[in-house]
């Protein structure tokens, strides 16, 4: 098969989740509900704990920035989709596709270690209850703030580095709504299988440490709890990071599902419902979460748009 080099490509194709022209409209009025609740969700957890004085902790801190993330990660992807499905294109240019694949590792590794940064906050605020507020001060949590969008702008960086060292054959199809890193790989010419293992390697490691952490702090957590001796001591301590926990079983579910299906399984459909419902539904379903099982959040949502009316 003809090869071309990678400057030679201006445009990549993107094949959707559906080629039925029927179901066009509904794709997109769906996928466009799913992201305005999306930017409205989120943007209303970041307005409840900007506005309430209460909120201004370490934990609605870290909250308030993983809003941040999701809106950025769920805008990566999604707005593209619909431009295309409105337009009835499938295509994005080369450096457009370069673009998504910076974002979406960044705004994914950002997810992650925001995810991981919570969990010590629980770890911290339930295991050393008594110096919570020293550990756990105004300068440390900026730090692991900065410290995640530093290490998120490095995976995304080694993503492009990997992706435009790829030669292109004719076939430019790829078989997802967006520009995913293992999709672009398969369609790539020559010999991908370094840049397989380079990709999985990149994976494990940016997703394997978070992961780590987490599994770390709710095993001290459990250990804790088991520890209370009353009921209702335990359920208001489990209450604390019962939100978290949901997010991060979420987030790391479907995600791994996405990446191990792509890995070993060909069906593209399953594929394609699983990148889903970790790069939309995921993000969507945060706000709720936190707002449903969260009393202070509540209150501080009942208040603004008390205020707001």
């Amino acid at each position: 098969m003809e090869s071309q080099n990678v400057t030679s490509v201006s445009e990549f194709l993107l094949r959707g989740l559906s080629e039925d022209p029927a179901l066009q409209p509904l794709l997109f009025g769906l996928f466009l509900t799913m992201y305005l609740v999306t930017l409205f969700g989120n943007l209303l957890i970041m307005l409840a704990i900007g506005s309430d004085s209460r909120l201004h902790t370490p934990m609605y801190f870290f909250l308030f920035n993983l809003s941040l993330a999701d809106i950025g990660f769920s805008s990566t992807t999604v707005p593209k989709m619909l431009v295309n499905i409105q337009t009835q294109s499938k295509s994005i240019t080369y450096t457009g596709c370069l673009t998504q694949v910076s974002f979406f590792s960044f705004f994914g590794c950002l997810d992650s270690l925001l995810l991981t940064a919570m969990a010590y906050d629980r770890f911290v605020a339930i295991c050393h209850p008594l110096h919570y507020t020293v550990i756990m001060s105004a300068r440390l949590c900026g730090s692991l703030v900065l410290m995640s969008i530093f290490i998120s702008f490095l995976n995304s960086q080694l993503h492009i580095l990997m992706v435009s060292q790829l030669t292109f054959c004719m076939n430019l199809e790829i078989s997802q709504f967006f520009c995913d890193p293992p999709q672009i790989l398969n369609i790539a010419c020559l010999d991908t299988s370094t840049s397989t293992v380079l990709l999985y390697c990149i994976g494990a490691f940016f997703g394997g440490v978070p992961v780590s952490g987490i599994l770390f702090s709710y095993i001290r957590i459990i250990s804790s709890i088991l520890r209370v001796p009353l009921s209702g001591g335990k359920y208001k301590v489990f209450s604390t990071c019962g939100s978290h926990l949901s997010v991060v079983c979420l987030y790391y579910g479907t995600s791994m599902v996405e990446y191990l299906s792509s890995a070993v399984l060909s069906s593209s459909k399953k594929d394609a419902v699983a990148t889903v419902m970790y790069t939309v539904v995921a993000p969507m379903l945060n706000p709720f979460i936190y707002s449903l099982r969260n009393t202070d959040i509540k209150k501080a949502l009942q208040k603004l748009l008390g205020r707001t009316s």
